[in-house]
């Protein structure tokens, strides 16, 4: 078979090599890369390259021309999301796009994890161990057991997380413009008012686009119950930051579990420990001792990472073959 010639970007020797090295070899890919995110100033480097392979890094009109005039047809990302990139210029210069799906367990045992965190308030718990306060006032927390929970998305990570509940005899309430049929039945559909209105805690398990942006705001946050408990593990535009730091200083929130916030694209995956962000919405959350926060990293398992650089090479494989597909978002 034929060569294709990939450029990808991001490329980590501590947990991404040793697959690459593999599935490249079996799928007929000469890879070339670099550790680093693109930029308008380094698109060159992918030069005499037919695919691109990056992660949760923008890629903007202007950028996607350069790459079009340099040969690039078909971009993967080694992500779910594929937010990143400006999918009409992709159509308007007939560039493919493809994601790499990875199984939903992972994300939903982090969520989970994430809601008992936050719940048994770990967060200050931890800080005061690590002072040698051993002290108990302040650090009563809640059960999961017999809680409402409300689920918004019930795709495979939604659909998943409600599985793992089972075990704890939580109501579960779900909200999702598209019905699960499979979903169990101690899991009932509501509408969006009627969850926000009856859950003690919130999970997002929904795209990001225009119609979910800011889809928690000053509004939603007015009809939850007080001491609600928000956890997100899909996108940081799904929440109003500034509406959300509001509802946490006024107690409406009784505490978060973040995985994502809004504006992290030039954060993760990067070492920014010399540098004073402008992040004060960040900065802020972080400081709350009722937000436990991570930096997008539910996904991150031995499973996920062999699942993502596999499926990023088979589809481009698919691709440049003439087969179908799977992973083809646009």
């Amino acid at each position: 078979m034929d060569k294709i010639k990939m450029f990808a970007y991001n490329y980590r020797d501590f947990d991404e090599k040793q697959y690459f090295d593999q599935f490249a070899d079996e799928f007929g890919i000469e890879l070339k890369h670099v550790p680093f995110s693109p930029t308008p100033d380094n698109v060159e480097l992918a030069a005499g390259c037919q695919c691109l392979n990056i992660i949760t890094t923008p890629l903007t009109a202007e950028m996607l021309e350069k790459y079009y005039a340099l040969g690039i047809r078909y971009i993967v990302t080694r992500t779910i999301g594929y937010d990143h990139i400006d999918l009409e210029a992709c159509r308007r210069l007939g560039i493919t796009v493809a994601n790499t799906p990875y199984g939903p367990e992972g994300v939903a045992e982090f969520t989970l994890m994430l809601m008992l965190m936050t719940l048994r308030k770990t967060k200050s718990i931890e800080h005061r161990f690590y002072g040698q306060d051993y002290t108990l006032k302040g650090l009563l927390g809640k059960q999961l057991s017999g809680l409402t929970v409300g689920i918004i998305g019930a795709g495979s990570i939604g659909s998943s997380l409600i599985g793992l509940l089972e075990g704890f005899k939580c109501k579960v309430l779900v909200y999702s413009p598209r019905k699960n049929k499979e979903l169990p039945a101690y899991a009932e559909y509501t509408e969006l008012d009627d969850l926000l209105k009856n859950s003690d805690i919130i999970s997002l398990h929904a795209p990001s686009n225009e119609s979910t942006f800011h889809m928690l705001g000053k509004d939603e946050f007015a009809k939850m119950k007080d001491g609600v408990v928000i956890v997100n593990t899909a996108r940081g535009a799904l929440i109003d930051t500034e509406a959300a730091i509001d509802a946490l200083e006024s107690g409406k929130i009784g505490g978060m579990g973040l995985d994502v916030i809004e504006d992290e694209f030039d954060l993760v995956y990067y070492d920014r420990r010399e540098e004073i962000l402008h992040k004060k919405p960040l900065y802020l959350l972080r400081s709350y001792p009722n937000v436990t926060m991570t930096h997008h990293m539910a996904f991150y398992t031995e499973q996920t990472i062999l699942t993502m650089v596999r499926d990023s090479l088979r589809g481009a494989r698919c691709h440049f073959d003439g087969k179908e597909n799977p992973w083809k978002v646009c």
